[in-house]
Parts: structure tokens; C-alpha cells; sequence
């Protein structure tokens, strides 16, 4: 059974990475890819976080604190224990990026991303749509740059997500 998922992992990723992918789909999910390196997230917490007056702002950004207190371990542990080759290593010659770390399961990027927009949603309804389309095209974007399968991006979003869920019902507690 694991060997038809890994089979039908590989084969999804092959339709969907192209050796010669237009420049515009690559320049898009470069892009995508960039804005789930960190960097935003450590501005969306202290711009709309510790520098505001905003009560419900300062929480949102102890909520995403959290939220990557709480994920980063399981994903460190999660990327070491499965220690998962990336396709780039193993199925192509190469992909567009050079990977941060040598494993790919579970997607750092996806995890990030969906821990992101599962708060974001929560504090900002309105833009819950565009938080999660977001969060999707961060994922996309690492299987169509090659350095992820797509179980890989699923897997590290309902981690994200999972962990941005947590974070908000332990803040509403407090």
C-alpha cells in the first residue's frame, strides 16, 4: 500500500515539475515560494503585533508566536525522522532553487504557510479566502520548483494548519 502512495507521489510530481516550465510559472512560484521563507511572518507579528496599541492585534501575534513554538519542534523532528529524499536528489536532475535543508518531508514552507493563514483567518475573517489561497500557492510552489513531492506540501499544511488551530484554542484559554 505505501508503495503505490510513494508511486503515485512521484507520478504526480513528475506531471507537475517541468524541466522547462514558462519563465512566468516559474517566476510566479518563486515568489510564492520567497514570501514563505519567514521573513513575513516575523514582520506580520511585530508590525501588526508589538508595535500596535490594538489589544486583539498583540494576540494575534502571541497567537502566531505560539503557533511556531509549537511547530517547529514537531517539524524538526517529523523532517529528521522520515528523512525523506527530495525529488530533486532522486527523481530529477535538478530543481530551480537549492533546497534550505537535504529532506523534504514534511514541507517547512507548507507548514509555515498554513499555520499563518489558519490565524490570520481567525483574527481577519474577511480575508480568510485570500490567507488561504496564499498558503496554497507557498505549497504549489515547492513541488512546482522541485524540492518537494506533493505528499510532502499536504502533510506539512494539515501540520501548519493543525498547530495554528492549537495555538488559537490555547490563547482563547488564557
Amino acid at each position: 500500500m505505501l508503495k503505490k502512495v510513494v508511486q503515485l507521489d512521484q507520478s504526480l510530481f513528475l506531471m507537475l515539475f517541468n524541466g522547462n516550465a514558462p519563465r512566468w510559472l516559474k517566476n510566479s512560484a518563486l515568489g510564492f515560494s520567497k514570501t514563505g521563507n519567514g521573513g513575513l511572518y516575523v514582520l506580520i507579528a511585530v508590525g501588526f503585533g508589538w508595535l500596535s496599541s490594538e489589544a486583539e492585534l498583540r494576540l494575534m501575534a502571541m497567537t502566531l508566536l505560539l503557533g511556531f513554538l509549537i511547530e517547529r519542534p514537531i517539524y524538526y523532528v517529523a523532517k529528521n525522522s522520515f528523512a525523506r529524499i527530495r525529488p530533486c536528489d532522486c527523481l530529477v536532475k535538478s530543481a530551480y532553487i537549492t533546497p534550505s535543508d537535504k529532506f523534504s518531508l514534511p514541507s517547512g514552507h507548507s507548514a509555515g504557510a498554513f499555520l499563518v493563514a489558519v490565524i490570520l483567518a481567525q483574527y481577519f475573517p474577511h480575508f480568510a479566502e485570500l490567507c488561504f489561497l496564499w498558503a496554497t500557492g507557498v505549497a504549489a510552489s515547492r513541488v512546482l520548483l522541485g524540492v518537494h513531492f506533493p505528499v510532502d506540501v499536504v502533510l506539512g499544511a494539515l501540520m501548519g494548519g493543525s498547530c495554528g488551530l492549537l495555538a488559537i484554542l490555547i490563547v482563547a484559554t488564557l
